[in-house]
């Protein structure tokens, strides 16, 4: 295991070793996207889920509301540094804490948050791999209730190399060597079926990597490492050239920007807004399988 991978993917052991860390700060991530004939989906944060049963001490983060700019159509945005840095130091990530991230179901949602802390030059947080799913296979300990850590003092350090506009990403479509992968299922992908967001399909020319099959179905741990760098190297995205990540609003692009991470790969960008922004406009080349 490489000092990364011992830094930025914890397992459920290690956390439970861990808890008595006073700078430990543990977050639930947990998001629902609901289907929504008018807006595509709804974002729905797990609040109500979280105060019924969450890791002891871990609190909350609504990543639309705590961590993202405010956009009546992209959800997601990435704020400015100032912005960023003034909601996590609300939510009690501060410049000496050690962050713990977690979502139930898939880990996109901490990986979000991860990538995100990352952007802004926060490389202290770690992913528990299985999320509380495994945790509570596990009959680990778990409570009820609201917890809020301490407010903390969050400097940004910004690293836009790690995000990617419409631009960089039209321009990486022209560059030999550079890979535009999506992390959206196969049908998606394919433009057979699957939500779609305005128009089907892909990125022309870009590649599939679906987040969901980078787990275990049964434990939802991230499969081993080697198979998930078989699984990128097949694609092209085998650290020899740029990656640009994209799914519908950069959320589960942002699992594998993480494992090329892991994997000590750093030429990889996240397209932040991704195909909520892509699709709307007809200029902008989209293909299928059809």
């Amino acid at each position: 295991m490489t000092d990364r991978q011992a830094r930025w993917l914890i397992s459920t052991a290690e956390l439970a070793a861990s808890m008595d860390d006073p700078d430990l700060r543990i977050f639930d991530c947990s998001t629902r996207l609901a289907p929504d004939p008018e807006t595509t989906y709804r974002v729905e944060p797990c609040i109500t889920d979280w105060q019924a049963a969450h890791i002891p001490g871990a609190a909350f983060i609504d990543i639309q509301a705590d961590l993202s700019r405010p956009d009546p159509n992209l959800r997601f945005t990435l704020p400015t540094a100032a912005a960023f840095a003034e909601g996590a130091g609300r939510i009690g990530i501060g410049d000496d804490t050690r962050v713990v991230l977690y979502s139930r179901f898939h880990p996109m949602w901490a990986t979000r948050v991860w990538w995100m802390l990352r952007a802004f030059g926060f490389d202290n947080a770690a992913i528990l791999d299985g999320g509380i799913d495994k945790w509570e296979a596990e009959a680990r300990p778990t409570e009820s209730g609201s917890v809020r850590h301490p407010s903390a003092t969050f400097t940004p350090r910004p690293r836009p190399e790690l995000i990617a506009d419409q631009a960089r990403v039209r321009a990486a479509l022209a560059e030999p060597g550079t890979v535009v992968l999506n992390a959206l299922g196969r049908d998606q992908h394919s433009g057979t079926g699957g939500t779609h967001y305005g128009r089907p399909g892909r990125i022309a020319g870009s590649v599939n990597v679906p987040a969901r099959e980078m787990l275990d179905p049964a434990t939802k741990t991230f499969l081993p490492l080697p198979q998930l760098q078989k699984m990128l190297d097949d694609v092209g995205a085998d650290g020899s050239g740029p990656v640009v990540t994209y799914c519908g609003g950069g959320i589960a692009a942002t699992t594998p920007a993480f494992v090329m991470a892991l994997l000590g790969r750093d030429n990889v960008a996240l397209y932040d807004n991704s195909l909520t922004e892509w699709c709307v406009n007809p200029d902008l080349p989209m293909e299928t399988d059809s």
